[in-house]
């Protein structure tokens, strides 16, 4: 059997992704969109129980199912989702001396990372994950959507 495209191609289309969050967020590298991108992972995944993690991760083109899963506590305390205002504080904490995001970083990434996902599949995931999943990922601009 052949190796499947999907990890034939992994870094190519994470590239591919970095490139288009960058562009997205009017960020000049991809490694500041490497650090937001995680943080924004980081900050859903805190919302979400081991089973749905994993589930939303199974959705993820292979290096950003990787990044996902980085650095994963599975002991931290779940969060409820919030308001953008103070998820988005939580994904500049990452690195904070070393993190860029934008003050629309939740948006920014949920825009790029739609072009990158079956967008079908992923709805459908959101649509069984916990009440304020689906609007996380929704990339239009809201404020204090959570609270």
């Amino acid at each position: 059997m052949p190796v499947p495209a999907e990890y034939e191609r992994a870094s190519a289309k994470f590239y591919d992704y970095l490139v288009d969050a960058r562009d997205t967020a009017d960020l000049w590298s991809t490694h500041v969109t490497y650090t937001m991108t995680q943080g924004v992972f980081q900050v859903f995944r805190r919302r979400l129980s081991t089973q749905d993690a994993i589930a939303f991760a199974n959705i993820l083109p292979i290096c950003l199912r990787a990044l996902f899963v980085t650095d994963w506590n599975i002991g931290e305390e779940k969060k409820p989702f919030e308001s953008r205002e103070v998820m988005t504080k939580e994904v500049k904490s990452l690195r904070d001396k070393h993190n860029f995001s934008t003050e629309t970083a939740i948006r920014d990434v949920a825009e790029a990372l739609r072009r990158h996902v079956d967008e079908e599949a992923f709805d459908k995931l959101l649509a069984q994950l916990p009440e304020g999943a689906a609007k996380f990922w929704t990339p239009l601009p809201f404020k204090n959507d959570f609270a």
